[in-house]
């Protein structure tokens, strides 16, 4: 990501005394104040006191910058993932729970943890998963596929669940968002959905983290299912 060093290009300081670790940093506090749609080049350099010019000497373009914040944001989640002693399904389930929970007090982050990973923290999880898939039994031809299905449903689920209460919130609560649908629904054929107008009350009272973790339970379940536990190598 550095381009080279030297002084930045406005001739405002040395573009070596910024780092891109210190951009980031800063691009995630003005991210979780103002969201995406508020952080700019501009306000972000008035925060560091320095010019535009000196950010772009180390990140291209506010994309980059994003991406690079919500990955710094994603390497929270090995920090608050507890390391238990119960087995692999026990340490998936926690790692799992760790992410969702970091993306949900960082909700701007999460639409940007994309798969296939190709970012520092993106590849730590990825690999992360896949050491502790290995440690259930499961066939060595299926660590592959099942990993990075495990990946993307915590990743995918999580954007999913998260990222439309960042749109949602900009103009209405979430309450009134699920009980503004749950009327809609309300208002359905039974005959023609039949599962939807039953569901009403589930839908307004529903629990987002209950929700990953439901499906997440069901999915580490199959994994039992399909493995013979074993021992991690010492």
């Amino acid at each position: 990501m550095p381009r080279t060093r030297g002084r930045a290009p406005d001739g405002k300081g040395r573009a070596d005394a910024l780092s891109p670790e210190i951009i980031v940093g800063a691009a995630v506090v003005l991210l979780d104040e103002l969201g995406e749609r508020g952080l700019t080049f501009r306000l972000l350099a008035k925060q560091l006191n320095t010019g535009p010019g000196a950010l772009y000497w180390h990140v291209t373009n506010k994309d980059e910058l994003v991406a690079l914040a919500a990955d710094h944001v994603l390497g929270h989640a090995f920090a608050a993932a507890p390391r238990l002693e119960e087995g692999a399904g026990a340490q998936l389930r926690a790692l799992a729970i760790a992410v969702f929970d970091t993306l949900d007090r960082h909700p701007w982050a999460a639409s940007h943890v994309t798969a296939p990973a190709t970012l520092a923290n993106a590849l730590r999880l990825l690999d992360r998963i896949g050491t502790l898939v290995a440690q259930t039994g499961l066939p060595a031809e299926r660590h592959f596929a099942v990993s990075t299905a495990i990946s993307y449903y915590i990743t995918g689920v999580s954007a999913q669940i998260i990222t439309p209460r960042t749109v949602v919130g900009a103009t209405t609560s979430r309450d009134a968002f699920l009980t503004r649908t749950a009327e809609r629904w309300e208002e359905l054929d039974p005959a023609d959905y039949p599962f939807l107008t039953r569901t009403t009350t589930d839908l307004r009272d529903h629990d987002d983290r209950d929700q990953f973790t439901t499906g997440l339970d069901l999915l580490l379940d199959g994994l039992n299912m399909t493995a013979e536990p074993r021992r991690p190598p010492a």
